[in-house]
């Protein structure tokens, strides 16, 4: 399977997928990765990986809608079949995800349903939790509310800040996501709406 990735900023969890791909692990090849910043370090992390790549800033062009045309544009020519998210901060928009038309995953640092959107780690500090983690889903229209694909718990410790809490649910992204892309890139995913089971 041909994966695409976008990122918008330092790319550790892209970095993730690209040390998988070196090993086989994935179950298809990092065709592609894209990026709405032009400085972004996931985009040198690409070129040192030898993997094509190009950075689509918003202010290039006269709205977002025509920044998403051009990315979806620039995907298809990669024929990208399966579109990964690893920290790409903008909320692709319900037209995007109708005309794509192939997987698209992310990964949230979180057990979702719990902790959506930005901030999640401050908002399980603050609302006390004892566990947290991350979570593999398929994106749908909502925001982080797409079918989950696989989870990953990390104890939240006595003394936790939001940067060591979400440095060790990193950790355990970094493990997650490659292993999830190379189910769905494998044809080892299931779904029958909300549910989905690795076959």
């Amino acid at each position: 399977m041909r994966i695409g990735v976008l990122a918008s900023g330092r790319g550790s969890n892209l970095q993730a997928l690209i040390e998988a791909w070196k090993l086989g692990e994935l179950n298809g090849e990092l065709v592609a990765v894209g990026s709405d910043h032009e400085e972004a370090l996931a985009l040198k992390r690409a070129e040192e990986a030898g993997i094509p790549h190009g950075a689509f800033p918003l202010s290039r062009f006269s709205s977002r809608q025509e920044q998403e045309k051009a990315i979806l544009t620039w995907l298809r020519e990669q024929k990208v079949e399966i579109l990964v998210l690893a920290g790409f901060m903008r909320v692709l928009s319900k037209e995007f995800l109708q005309d794509i038309q192939i997987p698209v995953l992310n990964i949230h640092p979180s057990l979702l349903p719990s902790f959506q959107g930005l901030h999640a780690q401050r908002q399980a500090l603050d609302y006390g939790v004892k566990i947290s983690g991350c979570t593999v889903h398929f994106v749908d229209e909502g925001l982080d509310s797409g079918p989950i694909i696989a989870q990953e718990a990390v104890p939240v410790l006595p003394g936790d800040t939001e940067d060591s809490l979400s440095a060790r649910i990193l950790e355990a992204e970094h493990r997650l996501y490659p292993e999830a892309v190379g189910w769905v890139a494998g044809g080892r995913i299931k779904r029958n709406g909300r549910i989905v089971v690795k076959i």
